[in-house]
């Protein structure tokens, strides 16, 4: 099977159970499962970093970084086009596998990093969600920074060194997620 394939390629941080549980369940497309497990592989990296800084839920943005895109099995032209109806769907989704609400926000919360009360770890999952193929978002990231604290400007500059870091991979990703078929 494609999806196992994709979940199982060495190279990349290993989704959690859960996570790949929900996936399978939902006989999710192969390119969706590499997308997912890119998506958490930046979040395992920018949570590594992030945390000495600060204290957050590393569970929740890993989590919500292998599932965020998930309603896009109900929204398959999202998949290779623009949409956010795959948002509400993957909440849904989520909920009706029996993930709490808790861990369920980050499919609909991922496309709306800039609202008001936005956590550090919804913004962290929509960071990973950018950086995997090289996009940077300067709102995004001023916002990271100041909840990260510390020294603004060094916080800013020591984030900036990691996302480049990051980004430098994103061919590869793109790569990987590109091998998988869209159906399957």
């Amino acid at each position: 099977m494609l999806l196992r394939d994709a979940l199982d390629a060495p190279g990349f941080a290993p989704l959690p159970p859960r996570a790949r549980t929900v996936l399978e369940a939902l006989a999710a497309p192969p390119r969706r499962g590499a997308h997912l497990r890119v998506v958490h592989d930046v979040a395992v990296t920018l949570t590594g970093w992030a945390r000495p800084r600060v204290d957050f839920d590393v569970p929740a943005v890993l989590f919500g970084a292998a599932t965020h895109d998930i309603g896009k099995v109900r929204h398959p032209a999202e998949l290779s086009g623009p949409g956010s109806a795959h948002e509400l769907a993957g909440y849904s989704l989520l909920l009706s596998q029996g993930i709490e609400e808790a861990s369920a926000r980050f499919a609909r919360t991922h496309g709306s990093w800039d609202v008001p009360g936005a956590t550090l770890e919804d913004l962290l999952v929509t960071l990973a969600d950018k950086v995997w193929k090289g996009k940077r978002v300067p709102a995004l990231e001023e916002r990271v920074t100041e909840r990260l604290g510390g020294s603004r400007w060094e916080t800013f500059l020591a984030l900036d060194d990691e996302l480049e870091r990051i980004a430098a991979g994103a061919d590869e990703r793109l790569a990987f997620q590109a091998a998988y078929p869209t159906t399957g």
